[in-house]
């Protein structure tokens, strides 16, 4: 029986990933026990479960980059997150330790490497966050999603795996014309408009302030708003008679859908929202959130954007979404040179070559 932790979490960005690796790993190695360690009161509570694996919860939260009476506790949580790290893995007695990112993975990480257990990260951003600088020089491999990583970690580490997405998405089975139909849509030109999970007001403001215009262009929106802005989109959907040309949800569950739906995509540049644009293959608009961590949204855009492989908007001219829309609907081969280009830099087999160098360490003694 091999035993493996996975940790990390606080996003979906991060969470979805994770159990995409270990969906994997429960797949290609027949004896295997998998625990999750996340963050206390984050989502990976709820959806880790859901997706029928264990989860522990370390008292841990980030540091906050601005003065507020929350970091008074920072200390006493990080105290606590090592002691409970280590008793999880005396109890647990793990062969193997994967960070996805998130609170979570750098006492995880911290304890399982100092024991001398294996360990392994996946870095999902096109700039490095400071834990996994930190991490990066003591455990055994790094698995990355962007070419150019060696200006943040040791060379010989670097694997490039790509990040790793739901199967769901990865095959995209359903025809444009048929998701249309199930999301309750007509038949015809499509942009759909996300913000992550919880939402991007700049995105939600700058839809609403074109949405007319963009539906006057016999364009229909589907509008991912987030829980805030949800009765917001509503109200004014309604208020404008709107309705046949704007579809408003507060979350999609059905992503394959929507992106199958889509002709065009507007979306954060959150990492696994990239890998997922770049996957299925669409003209996609970038708006990068920019007080993220090192502005590494950013980062990923441009990793795009300089390859013409998306369009970048930064998030103080969101305002013009409706423009930018509107002219790239109108520019047929432009949407075609898009959809080539970032195809092209899709790593469809992530979960596959991650697990290949978890293997590796498993089997290293054996």
């Amino acid at each position: 029986m091999r035993k493996i932790i996975i940790s990390g979490g606080g996003t979906g960005g991060h969470i979805f990933p994770a159990i995409s690796i270990a969906n994997k790993l429960v797949e290609t190695i027949k004896d295997i026990d998998i625990l999750f360690v996340g963050a206390q009161d984050r989502m990976e509570m709820e959806k880790v479960p859901a997706a029928g694996y264990p989860i522990e919860g370390l008292w841990i939260s980030g540091f906050q980059r601005s003065w507020s009476l929350k970091n008074l506790s920072f200390p006493f949580k990080v105290i606590a997150s090592m002691f409970k790290s280590n008793r999880i893995i005396s109890s647990f007695k793990p062969d193997l330790v994967i960070g996805v990112g998130g609170y979570a993975s750098g006492p995880m990480l911290q304890a399982a490497a100092s024991k001398g257990i294996p360990t392994m990260i996946q870095e999902q951003n096109s700039y490095a966050g400071i834990t996994n600088k930190l991490l990066g020089k003591k455990v055994d491999t790094i698995c990355v999603a962007f070419d150019g990583m060696e200006k943040f970690f040791s060379k010989d580490k670097i694997v490039l795996t790509g990040n790793p997405i739901r199967q769901d998405i990865l095959t995209l089975q359903y025809s444009a014309e048929d998701s249309r139909k199930h999301l309750g849509l007509e038949n015809k030109k499509t942009v759909l408009t996300v913000g992550g999970s919880l939402g991007a007001r700049s995105i939600n403001l700058g839809i609403k302030a074109c949405a007319r215009e963009i539906v006057g262009a016999g364009i229909q929106i589907v509008w991912q708003t987030g829980t805030a802005f949800f009765d917001e989109a509503t109200q004014f959907v309604q208020s404008e008679k709107l309705e046949n040309g704007v579809k408003v949800f507060d979350f999609i569950s059905e992503m394959d859908r929507a992106y199958a739906a889509a002709d065009v995509i507007v979306s954060r540049a959150g990492a696994i929202a990239v890998s997922e644009i770049c996957c299925v293959g669409k003209p996609a608009i970038l708006v990068p959130f920019p007080h993220a961590a090192e502005d590494h949204q950013t980062k990923n855009a441009k990793a795009l954007s300089e390859n013409d492989a998306a369009l970048l908007v930064v998030d103080s001219e969101a305002n013009n979404l409706g423009q930018v829309i509107i002219e790239l609907f109108a520019n047929p081969e432009k949407m075609v040179q898009l959809s080539k280009n970032v195809s092209a830099l899709a790593h469809r087999n992530a979960a596959e070559k991650i697990v290949a160098e978890a293997k590796k360490l498993l089997y290293a003694n054996t």
